[in-house]
């Protein structure tokens, strides 16, 4: 891992933890302290974390959300694999709602070439983009206001586009998934059109990594019943796993690409 995406995945544990150390996140990526604690100061510098005694805390609060351009470089692979499990469970010719944000436009690009006679429904220029010249496949904007950065789509024209469809399923991404709040969201206007696409659909596949798990941002999205499946790279024994299990959700997790289980594959 270089050192750009170390930073990216140490900014991400100290906003979701709130505070890290260097020994843990030392150990975590292996690689020394003094290593860790220049990272923490470039950090520092961005206005992202604050240095305390053996560690460091979030500047960052609930309603900030990264830059896509920062998560979409983070964990490439990752979310690649990710998107495989998704897809798998597609069925041909269904109606499908694509979210925006990083993970799921992974997921419409592991969506082309698979002739599997969809139609997609996406409040995301990017994934409208990513499929709108794969036969066979019938890409529906939802309209709306841009919104920079994201190259979403948000605001009443995005929000009442999904009264209009019945969909057989929506694959979601968000910033936070708890057993007690549900999914979560950094963005009131990104967050209500999730919300909309969630009761325009029959299923509801959140598609999310581990750092997600166990993390509770200020917009509500989905209450925990009304999501049907996860597909994570969390541990089967991963808390917000064993919880959400103990609800009834089914949830698939996915090995980490370096894993042998894969590598042996």
């Amino acid at each position: 891992m270089d050192a750009k995406s170390r930073r990216a995945l140490i900014e991400q544990r100290v906003v979701s933890r709130g505070e890290v150390d260097y020994a843990s996140l030392a150990i975590e990526f292996g690689v020394s302290e003094m290593t860790i604690r220049r990272d923490i100061e470039l950090l520092e510098e961005e206005n992202v974390v604050r240095r305390v005694v053996g560690g460091a805390i979030s500047l960052v609060g609930k309603a900030n959300e990264p830059p896509f351009a920062a998560r979409a470089s983070v964990a490439a692979v990752e979310k690649a694999h990710l998107a495989q499990a998704a897809v798998a469970l597609v069925q041909p010719h269904e109606t499908v709602i694509l979210d925006s944000g990083s993970t799921i436009l992974a997921v419409a690009r592991e969506l082309r070439g698979r002739h599997f006679g969809l139609t997609v429904v996406t409040p995301s220029l990017l994934v409208a983009l990513e499929l709108a010249d794969e036969p066979d496949t019938t890409v529906l904007v939802t309209g709306g206001r841009v919104r920079p950065g994201e190259m979403s789509l948000i605001g009443s024209e995005a929000e009442d586009a999904f009264l209009r469809y019945n969909c057989d399923v929506f694959f979601m991404g968000v910033a936070g998934i708890d057993a007690l709040h549900g999914a979560t969201e950094y963005h009131r206007e990104e967050g209500a059109v999730k919300r909309y696409a969630v009761n325009a659909a029959d299923r509801v596949i959140a598609v999310v990594d581990s750092s997600k798990l166990g993390r509770v941002q200020l917009i509500n999205v989905a209450r925990l019943g009304e999501i049907t499946a996860i597909v994570t790279d969390a541990d089967e024994d991963h808390p917000v796993v064993v919880e959400v299990r103990k609800a009834g959700i089914e949830v698939h997790c996915v090995p980490h690409p370096t894993d042998d289980r894969i590598s042996a594959s």
